[in-house]
């Protein structure tokens, strides 16, 4: 396992899942959207809930709790959609990640990162960027480009250019 050794102080987007608090490189991230309507597509994963409808665009969104096998939850007022770019094998895929709530963009400097400690060898960590901690508090660093794998890329996709050649989607 790669560790990504973090020399600067870098800004990051933090997020909530449930309780817990993650975070992305802020220049992973195109815009933050209050949450809107997702058109499902049929027979796509169940972590995949559809296409948006961004400025005329199509824009497939991933719920991240279903993708982390946490449980689907109700939509609520600080529910929202994190517009990023993910880079798999030189291909860039734009997708929005349905998330709890976004916090805030942090600065963290590399003395506030502790490295990802792997979790036995059966458990997938290799996401993990590192470990911040801010206010006597984790939040987990993402590297938003390992955690979906070409495959599932390719579906999403796949599912935007299918919606956007042939669908209607409601503006």
């Amino acid at each position: 396992m790669s560790q990504v050794k973090i020399t600067e102080t870098t800004q990051y987007l933090s997020f909530k899942l449930d309780d817990e608090v993650f975070a992305l490189d802020i220049w992973k991230v195109r815009e933050v959207l209050d949450y809107t309507e997702i058109t499902k597509v049929p027979k796509t994963p169940d972590f995949m809930k559809g296409v948006i409808n961004l400025r005329g665009g199509v824009v497939p969104v991933v719920d991240m709790r279903l993708k982390f096998g946490l449980p689907e939850a109700e939509k609520t007022v600080n529910t929202c959609i994190i517009i990023i770019e993910v880079t798999v094998d030189g291909e860039t895929t734009v997708l929005g990640a349905l998330v709890d709530s976004v916090q805030e963009v942090l600065d963290l400097e590399p003395g506030q990162i502790e490295p990802a400690q792997r979790i036995g060898t059966r458990l997938r960590t290799d996401f993990i960027k590192g470990m911040g901690k801010r206010d006597n508090r984790f939040l987990m660093i993402l590297d938003i480009d390992k955690i979906f794998s070409a495959d599932e890329l390719a579906i999403v996709e796949n599912t935007g250019t299918l919606v956007g050649n042939g669908g209607n989607l409601p503006a």
